[in-house]
């Protein structure tokens, strides 16, 4: 295997080409499908965890085992992204909804969450992190995941208006956390 047929800027193969390969049992074609949308993933599901990089890198490897196991079930193979960035989004969701016992550093606690990749705005970066979780959840899947306020309340079982309440009280947060 050429670690050039690794990196996503270097291969020039389209999703479809590699979810087809993926379903015939081509690992090194899932594996490029990975380092391809794993670090278009991070983000969001790091904002989602609160700023905790292990519980967000869980969810990450969660979403990835789900799509291998039911990507016989995907319709439009060149969807693949969309269709794993909802698989994401439902793996977190889910696990929280589970109330999953995390793990509690406490010189993490002391120290602001840093993103884990070069972050424009580290202030605002942190005060996602520090939003409460439902109103969190709202603001990074509206804003950051382009959900509307009906797909967002789908996920998260909740009513549409209190999903755009949520939006609503997590602007306002914001807004007072970096004023």
């Amino acid at each position: 295997m050429k670690a050039q047929a690794l990196d996503p800027a270097a291969d020039g193969e389209p999703d479809d080409a590699l979810v087809r390969a993926a379903r015939g049992g081509d690992r090194c074609a899932f594996e490029t499908l990975y380092r391809r949308h794993g670090p278009r993933l991070m983000p969001m599901l790091w904002r989602l965890a609160g700023g905790d990089r292990a519980l967000a890198e869980d969810w990450l490897q969660e979403a990835f085992v789900h799509a291998w196991r039911k990507l016989g079930q995907l319709r439009d193979p060149g969807a693949f992204g969309g269709w794993l960035k909802r698989l994401a989004v439902n793996t977190a969701l889910a696990e929280q909804r589970r109330g999953r016992l995390r793990t509690v550093d406490v010189e993490a606690e002391v120290t602001a969450p840093e993103p884990p990749w070069p972050a424009a705005d580290l202030d605002l970066e942190r005060a996602i992190a520090a939003l409460p979780e439902r109103a969190r959840q709202t603001f990074v899947l509206f804003h950051l995941s382009e959900l509307g306020h009906t797909e967002i309340a789908e996920l998260m079982k909740i009513e549409t208006g209190t999903s755009k309440a949520q939006l609503h009280r997590a602007r306002q947060l914001l807004k007072e956390a970096l004023a």
